[in-house]
């Protein structure tokens, strides 16, 4: 069947979540206190402390990872952190769906990680949801976006305000709305 343009409404009051399974409502329930009042608080509550609990809600954890204030974590059960990782103030993980962050990953202020958004195509406008994997090295500016389904290669940059809308190249600089290539990173000796 076609819609014309004239007849398509979009009608929120048919929205299903789909595939989308949170999880169990108690694990829920209690994720929600928990990233609202230590997570996403102000209060500089300790690094290991923040592991500790993000571990036994069901993610894994690396070593040395800095968690800074103001986080949200949707379902920490859906989330991979590897080794020595900074995840910076107000950094939101909307983790509908998986997100694996390599070794040595920053997440600078005000980054967001969605894996979900919604098939406009339809008037249930139900969820879209993609996995997201950050490789290892990858930077994600202040304030950037990574959308649902995009892999950040190796050493990979997103710069300050920038949106991922497609894979990100190994050792590529990317900037803008959507982003695009900008040069190579290259290290410098130390």
């Amino acid at each position: 069947m076609v819609i014309t343009i004239a007849s398509m409404k979009t009608d929120l009051s048919k929205f299903t979540t789909g595939d989308y399974n949170a999880g169990p409502k108690w694990k829920v329930l209690i994720w929600f206190f928990i990233n609202y009042y230590i997570f996403h608080s102000s209060f500089p509550w300790p690094y290991r402390f923040k592991a500790w609990l993000l571990r036994l809600f069901g993610a894994k954890v690396g070593k040395g990872v800095v968690f800074k204030t103001k986080i949200r974590i949707k379902n920490p059960w859906r989330l991979s952190i590897g080794d020595n990782c900074w995840i910076g103030e107000s950094v939101w993980i909307d983790n509908l769906e998986d997100v694996i962050i390599g070794q040595n990953v920053c997440l600078s202020q005000g980054a967001m990680l969605l894996t979900g958004n919604h098939d406009y195509t339809r008037i249930d406008f139900p969820y879209r949801l993609g996995k997201i994997h950050l490789e290892d090295g990858v930077w994600i500016g202040a304030k950037s976006v990574v959308c649902p389904g995009i892999t950040c290669k190796a050493n990979s940059i997103l710069t300050v305000n920038s949106v991922a809308n497609r894979q990100l190249d190994e050792s590529g600089i990317y900037a803008g709305n959507p982003a695009v290539y900008i040069r190579e990173r290259k290290f410098a000796d130390s």
